[in-house]
């Protein structure tokens, strides 16, 4: 089959475009998908980076469990495909189902979340033209959305649904969504206008009329002042964490799933502890989460803004566009 393979940590060279690679097999309890659309992820770019550092040394080389990473390895954890192929202890009436897969792979509750495999990175991913998977994470999806539109979902939309379920959004409250044109933000805000809520969404000028397609009341610039909130949730960071945290109303709640603007800011204690706050870290999703996001995406009220298509063979092209951020959604693989 085609495939890209990450050899090694690095730039965008270190993706090899292959034609010669071995069709997966799926193994007991597995099915073969064959992949019509895979997305990308910052945790595509930052793996290949070796970003992530590790406990004892920051600028370590490693992949995002911050320790060693198999090489070579097919990248792409958001894959929508159908089914071709199963295991054994499969139902061979799964073949041809139209599908979205799950990409984390754990089995248990919540807590195992935090020590989960990620498809694309412990195991290959859909950066190719199949790819296997538990036949558990892989989710019939109805709906009129694409290949492409789906495919932009798993990761992103399953984070934004985690943050927004353990932040307990309700119906009426007011939410303020950071980094809101990128793939987690622009779904924290269709979650969240589709439980009823207000919206504030932050992000460029540029994107102000498309966040207020998405659903938001409210667009506000990076520097602008930020009304009170009953909920942040954030995936950047940095400088305007004070700010932020300072909008809370009392009982307010901060959600964070992510830090692209610095992972290491100040806190106030008695912004949080008079003012009564909660300070909630999120990442990735449970299995339930992304059912919710299935049922979401079924119904028509979840669509992931698709910014871009690219042949697989372009796929170092698609990553050096993604880390310019001049768009609003997510860039996809069609192999």
């Amino acid at each position: 089959m085609k495939a890209v393979l990450l050899t090694r940590f690095g730039g965008p060279d270190v993706l090899e475009y292959r034609d010669d690679v071995p069709d997966p097999v799926p193994g007991p309890g597995e099915v073969r998908i064959r992949v019509r659309a895979a997305s990308l992820n910052n945790t595509d770019v930052w793996t290949r980076e070796g970003a992530y550092g590790s406990a004892d040394d920051p600028d370590a080389s490693t992949g995002w469990k911050r320790g060693a990473f198999a090489f070579p390895r097919i990248q792409g954890a958001d894959v929508a495909g159908e089914i071709d192929a199963v295991g054994d202890g499969v139902a061979p009436g799964r073949v041809g189902e139209r599908v979205l897969v799950d990409p984390m792979i754990y089995d248990g509750g919540e807590r195992e979340l935090v020590d989960t495999d990620y498809l694309g990175s412990e195991r290959d991913g859909g950066f190719a033209e199949f790819v296997t998977v538990p036949a558990s994470n892989a989710h019939v999806v109805g709906g009129d959305l694409s290949f492409a539109e789906l495919a932009a979902l798993p990761t992103a939309a399953t984070t934004a649904m985690r943050m927004l379920n353990r932040a307990a959004v309700k119906a009426g409250e007011t939410v303020l969504v950071t980094g809101a044109s990128g793939g987690v933000g622009s779904a924290a805000v269709q979650i969240a206008v589709a439980r009823g809520a207000t919206v504030v969404a932050v992000g460029s000028s540029a994107k102000h009329p498309a966040l207020r397609e998405l659903g938001a009341s409210t667009v506000l610039g990076r520097d602008d002042a930020v009304p009170e909130v009953d909920v942040v949730a954030d995936v950047v960071g940095g400088p305007s964490y004070g700010r932020l945290l300072a909008a809370l109303a009392p009982l307010g709640r901060y959600v964070v799933a992510g830090g692209i603007a610095g992972p290491v800011v100040e806190t106030d204690l008695r912004t949080v502890y008079l003012r009564q706050l909660t300070v909630i870290g999120s990442s990735f999703g449970t299995h339930e989460d992304f059912a919710d996001v299935v049922a979401l995406a079924s119904s028509g009220a979840l669509r992931a803004p698709v910014a871009g298509t690219y042949p697989l063979a372009r796929l170092a092209d698609a990553q050096e566009r993604f880390a310019s951020k001049d768009f609003v959604g997510k860039l996809v693989v069609e192999p």
